[in-house]
């Protein structure tokens, strides 16, 4: 497509602004890509992932959407009092399993209240728990992962090495996935996600002030910060948390899981429904959250939302403070929803979304592809042209 023709499927904003309004879409990507290059140079970088970032495409589904998950559970109820329970459910709450979920939860907890056991009512939440935990406990052997995978993977070799002077990159995820973890050790990147210990791992809030670092000089104690090092927070826990005695004060240990296994009664993670907001005030939680709410207060911080939908207001409070307190940060959001932050004329936030070529800009793959540039690219570049500064200034002096 010629760069005189105007392709109006593409938005970028600044605030209320439209800065793709009669651009070209050649012209309009190279305007997004400048800018997600100038904001990958800001001090701190945050990322926000949601589900969007796990799913994979409709040809090759990596974790299925909410909807696939309702599929899959009305294959598993083969009582006919739950079936019936379930779809007067899913009818009357827009086949919304977040709903659902929360109404079983709600009602569970005021049989409890008036102890009054409902068996139908635990053996319905079971059934949705376990087919959460088994379809996100994914083989990372198929095909479908290991696109996704691979996304994870280029993801990861793009922001991982920055300049020294800069923050180390932070990752925020909704997900309960392990994509992180998985590509993370496969790169041999190493990363801090607040657990530590040798052969059983314990959650530590303190382990997110903690770097790792090289000796640089044996004859004296001076050291430096790796630069291979991402921080990885979890703010709905992971399908590989338990909750266990033992030597931390959380009691939150990281096991190793198989893609096999079944759910351990001990799992900690937080099932989608609308009372994640109270049941995200217990540790380790509350201590992840409250990291999430110090990045973004620090100056000149940049947060990217990537397939986060804004329906966790617990989070977005958190995003929708940090706007009003700190006035050197900004939000570049991909995707387009129907939610407050879209509708506020604040030039701190950018909001992206499109499609061209049949393929959707603010999708994951497309963003990592396309528009994240390779931080270790630029540290390349910035020491060839560092030297080659060096070497004209000792031609100078020669002369």
């Amino acid at each position: 497509m010629s760069e005189e023709v105007v392709n109006e499927n593409i938005k970028f904003y600044q605030g209320l602004d439209e800065l793709s309004k009669s651009k070209s879409d050649v012209d309009s990507l190279k305007l997004i890509k400048q800018k997600i290059f100038d904001l990958s140079n800001m001090k701190n970088i945050h990322f926000l992932f949601g589900s969007g970032t796990s799913t994979g495409t409709k040809e090759l589904p990596a974790i299925p959407t909410m909807k696939d998950f309702i599929v899959k559970i009305e294959a598993k109820l083969t009582d006919e009092p739950k079936q019936i329970t379930f779809k007067k459910l899913k009818d009357n709450n827009n086949e919304n399993l977040e709903d659902v979920l929360g109404i079983l939860y709600s009602k569970r907890d005021y049989q409890l209240g008036i102890k009054e056991a409902d068996k139908d009512t635990d053996e319905l939440i079971k059934v949705i728990e376990e087919t959460i935990f088994k379809e996100i406990n994914i083989d990372f052997s198929a095909a479908s992962c290991e696109a996704v995978a691979d996304t994870y993977k280029t993801f990861y070799q793009k922001v991982t090495y920055r300049n020294k002077d800069l923050s180390r990159v932070n990752i925020f995820t909704t997900n309960n996935d392990l994509f992180n973890e998985r590509v993370l050790d496969n790169l041999n990147i190493n990363y801090n996600n607040g657990f530590g210990g040798g052969l059983e791992r314990f959650f530590n809030p303190a382990r997110f002030g903690y770097t790792f670092s090289k000796k640089i000089e044996t004859s004296i104690e001076k050291y430096e910060a790796l630069d291979n090092m991402i921080y990885l927070y979890k703010l709905h826990g992971s399908i590989n948390w338990i909750e266990k005695e033992g030597n931390s004060l959380f009691n939150i240990q990281e096991i190793n899981i198989k893609h096999t296994d079944k759910k351990p009664s001990e799992s900690v993670l937080i099932y989608p429904n609308p009372l994640k907001q109270s049941k995200s005030l217990t540790s380790p939680y509350t201590d992840i959250i409250r990291e999430f709410q110090k990045k973004l207060l620090l100056q000149n911080s940049v947060l990217f939302v990537i397939g986060y939908s804004f329906s966790d207001d617990h989070l977005n409070n958190i995003i929708y403070q940090a706007l009003s307190s700190n006035s050197s940060i900004s939000i570049v959001i991909f995707g387009n929803y129907d939610k407050p932050i879209y509708k506020i004329d604040d030039k701190r936030i950018y909001k992206i979304h499109g499609e061209i070529e049949s393929e959707k800009i603010h999708y994951f793959k497309y963003i990592v592809d396309e528009f994240i540039p390779n931080l270790n690219e630029n540290k390349d570049s910035n020491i060839l042209k560092e030297f080659m500064q060096k070497l004209s200034e000792t031609k100078e002096k020669e002369l």
